[in-house]
Formats: structure tokens, C-alpha cells, sequence
């Protein structure tokens, strides 16, 4: 396993993605011995009821920098094969729906995912 990514602290990195007031960012960092990647957790969606998907994160744990991390519905079979179009999926990927509600959430993650690759 690659050493995480080296984050500000988190009141910067809550500062650089908009967050204050105690709307930070949850972070979900565990030994590698249990298997469990450094995440930060932005949130579900709004209207999801139970805490269920859909949901963002920012993985800090990879080779390559920063990653976002989402959880959503598979896409159905005609939404697959329209994106197929432009961009045809490998076999390791696929595609899923994330309603609109969830942009500050992913707004956020993204500019969490810049403020870690900057650090870089």
C-alpha cells in the first residue's frame, strides 16, 4: 500500500473547500492492516432518508494524488449504451446516476481533492 497523500490540516483544508462552522469534512482514516483507505466522507444525498446512496468522498491514498470516490445507481441499459458512445467503459468501470442535488456535496469534494493535490 502507497503512503497517503500529506493533507493540510484540516481546519486549512475545511478553509480551502468552503467549509466552516463545524461543517467539515468526516474523516475516515484507519490502519492499513484492517484494509480501510484514508477517506474523506462529504456527504449523502440531502434526500435519501436513511443515509443510503448516493454519496461522495476524496480517497487520499492513491499513487496518482487525490481521488473522488462516489457512490450512486447503476445507470440503466440505455443510458450505458448512450455513454458507450463517447466513451466506452472498461471492464474494471461503470456507470452510475448522481442527482443534481448532490453538487455542493461534490463541489465540495472536488475542491478538497485540489487543496490534497496541491500539498502534493
Amino acid at each position: 500500500m502507497t503512503p497517503p497523500v500529506s493533507l493540510p490540516a484540516q481546519g486549512a483544508l475545511d478553509a480551502a473547500c468552503g467549509l466552516r462552522d463545524g461543517h467539515s469534512a468526516t474523516t475516515r482514516n484507519r490502519l492499513a492492516s484492517e484494509g480501510i483507505m484514508a477517506l474523506l466522507f462529504f456527504g449523502t444525498d440531502p434526500n435519501s432518508g436513511g443515509g443510503n446512496c448516493p454519496a461522495v468522498w476524496v480517497d487520499t491514498d492513491t499513487t496518482e494524488g487525490p481521488e473522488l470516490v462516489l457512490q450512486g445507481k447503476f445507470a440503466d441499459a440505455a443510458t450505458r449504451a448512450a455513454c458507450s458512445q463517447d466513451s466506452p467503459p472498461a471492464d474494471d468501470e461503470g456507470v452510475i446516476r448522481i442527482p443534481v442535488r448532490m453538487v455542493e456535496q461534490i463541489r465540495k469534494a472536488c475542491d478538497a481533492a485540489e487543496a490534497a493535490s496541491a500539498q502534493l
